[in-house]
């Protein structure tokens, strides 16, 4: 068991580092071929990414690609796709925001109110796929694309002035009423740019994601759905409901995406929401791997090579070289945990094998000893 274990941990290790490994070799491949010097760039990625406002970049942006990714995963666990993470944020940040502005409450009320409506609305919005799933066979996949654009639609009708949104003719732009004053969420000041305050929620979402789905009994019906329905519902779990169950919270944890800029940075929707976000937690899921830990390093990675493309700018590098090694490490990742995951299988088997057959010599022993 001991052995068992120690293999399974440098299994679990080398993964990781023939990623990596993997990532910076064809990384300075594509950079030798377009005439640049690779260690030339990865010296400046290093040095402008470790800057201190650099260092605060990362750590907001990553806090929203943290979040994006437990959305992603919560439904990876039992091989559902919830591709619409990028919509359910956006609808949810909205409508928050709308109910932000709307209230004179105190802040220690409103805050929670704001969070909580964030995430009914993104639940809300992902149980739609869940319920064309489960009673028409809809795949997810296909329904949570069009319900991004839906929620597109939706923003664009109310985000109108005279409807729910403010027009400020000087910069001619519309916005939801800002949040007051006193519901905006604490923020840790730094030497440079102030860190998100909502850093300490998404630290706290993990731990219930990890909580939830390795210590409790629907954690392991949700695994166990994941890995085949069909011996699941032998078991007595009621696929179609964990179906639903698990994109209703997949979709509130999607609804949090959004409140690090509208609690912290915002105060409103506007255009600092961007399109793209959950797509970017379906590759921070993949690289962690769906472990809460994992996910963290793989949104703080995601963060940095984003921020890291501005100095490589500077020194007169193509920015969409960036996205060149992003999508190379999340290829590799992928390609490196298959690999490791084929060989640890198949080290097990011949292990299991050999102590088979060991046993069996034992015993055939004992027979020609008694004769």
């Amino acid at each position: 068991m001991r052995k068992f274990d120690k293999d399974r941990a440098l299994l679990g290790v080398a993964a990781p580092v023939l990623a990596v490994v993997s990532a910076l070799v064809v990384t300075a491949l594509v950079l030798l071929a377009t005439g640049k010097e690779p260690f030339h760039a990865f010296n400046v990625m290093l040095t402008y990414g470790g800057k201190s406002n650099s260092q605060v970049y990362i750590l907001n942006k990553a806090t929203t690609y943290y979040l994006a990714g437990l959305a992603v995963a919560v439904g990876f666990r039992m091989n559902l796709f919830n591709i619409g993470v990028d919509g359910q944020y956006r609808l949810a940040a909205f409508f928050a925001a709308v109910v932000g502005g709307a209230l004179s409450i105190p802040g220690v009320v409103e805050v929670p109110v704001i969070i909580l409506t964030a995430m009914a609305v993104g639940a809300a919005w992902a149980a739609i796929a869940g319920v064309l799933k489960v009673t028409r066979g809809v795949s997810e996949v296909i329904s949570t694309i069009m319900l991004n654009s839906i929620a597109g639609i939706v923003i664009g009708y109310f985000l109108q002035g005279g409807r729910l949104g403010v027009l400020d003719k000087d910069a001619n732009m519309v916005s939801t009423k800002p949040i007051p004053t006193s519901s905006h969420l604490f923020s840790f000041k730094t030497a440079t740019d102030p860190v998100f305050g909502f850093i300490v929620f998404a630290v706290l979402a993990g731990v219930v994601y990890w909580f939830l789905l390795s210590r409790t009994r629907f954690g392991f019906d949700l695994r166990a759905v994941g890995r085949s329905e069909s011996a699941a519902e032998a078991s007595g779990v009621s696929v179609k409901r964990m179906v639903i169950t698990s994109m209703l919270i997949s979709g509130a944890m999607a609804g949090l995406v959004g409140m690090p800029t509208l609690l912290n940075q915002s105060y409103d929707y506007g255009t600092d929401f961007p399109t793209g976000i959950g797509f970017t937690g379906i590759a921070v899921a993949l690289l962690g791997r769906n472990n809460p830990v994992g996910i963290g390093v793989g949104a703080l990675l995601w963060a940095f090579l984003e921020r890291s493309s501005a100095g490589l700018e500077f020194q007169g590098y193509d920015k969409e070289i960036v996205g060149v090694i992003q999508g190379v490490i999340v290829l590799a990742v992928v390609i490196a945990y298959e690999l490791v995951r084929r060989y640890g299988l198949t080290r097990q088997q011949r292990q299991v094998g050999a102590e088979l057959a060991a046993a069996g010599a034992g015993t055939d022993d004992k027979q020609e000893v008694a004769a």
